[in-house]
């Protein structure tokens, strides 16, 4: 009996530590459960959208890898022959600095004029830095434009250069129209059409046409 009265004193003890009995437990739980339910199957949806989204980057981002690459090779092999065209030989070309990630990757120029070992741009003189811009701005076959204005671009260069300069754009002008600001003459001798501006008056400019 003391063992009895001992267990049923035990019982009351944890019957007292539940508090008052919730009546409105039932109809809590089944809120409580609804809400739920409708919550979870909203991050399953999300989930779902997240791992579409994930799935169409990845597609995305390798097709983006594989036509930066086919594009870079083929700049790279249209600005090695307009190089070797512009200064008469020698040898250039683009490459990454990360090739593990082509799409985060910098891209880094390295050129060699006929008769010289170039390590670094800066040793080049300005005139030849002028011409290695000038072969990478130049337009390829890659993708053509139209049009292609050029405001003196070839100012540092000297007479020879001019000359393989203009004699290069000439050729281009069959798939390109070039709008050329230059005060160099080997430039303006190539032109189909030559304008001016002149100030005869004070404050009125008047342009003039000259077809070479």
């Amino acid at each position: 009996m003391a063992d009895l009265r001992r267990q049923v004193a035990e019982v009351r003890g944890k019957i007292r530590a539940l508090g008052n009995v919730n009546v409105g437990a039932i109809e809590e739980y089944k809120e409580v459960k609804e809400r739920y339910d409708f919550m979870k199957a909203q991050v399953t949806d999300v989930e779902k959208s997240r791992a579409e989204l994930n799935r169409m980057i990845a597609e995305l981002c390798s097709e983006m890898q594989e036509m930066f690459t086919a594009s870079f090779k083929e700049i790279n092999r249209n600005f090695g022959a307009i190089f070797r065209e512009l200064f008469g030989g020698g040898s250039a070309r683009l490459y990454l600095s990360d090739e593990n990630d082509v799409l985060n990757s910098g891209i880094e120029i390295q050129v060699s004029p006929p008769g010289k070992v170039i390590k670094n741009l800066s040793a080049l003189s300005g005139g030849e830095q002028a011409l290695v811009a000038i072969s990478i701005y130049l337009p390829s076959a890659v993708n053509p434009s139209p049009f292609c204005i050029l405001d003196e671009i070839e100012a540092a260069l000297d007479d020879v250069n001019v000359t393989r300069y203009a004699q290069y754009l000439r050729r281009m002008t069959e798939r390109t129209q070039f709008i050329v600001i230059t005060h160099r003459r080997g430039t303006m001798e190539a032109a189909d059409v030559l304008y001016g501006v002149t100030m005869q008056e004070d404050g009125v400019s008047k342009i003039l046409r000259l077809d070479p």
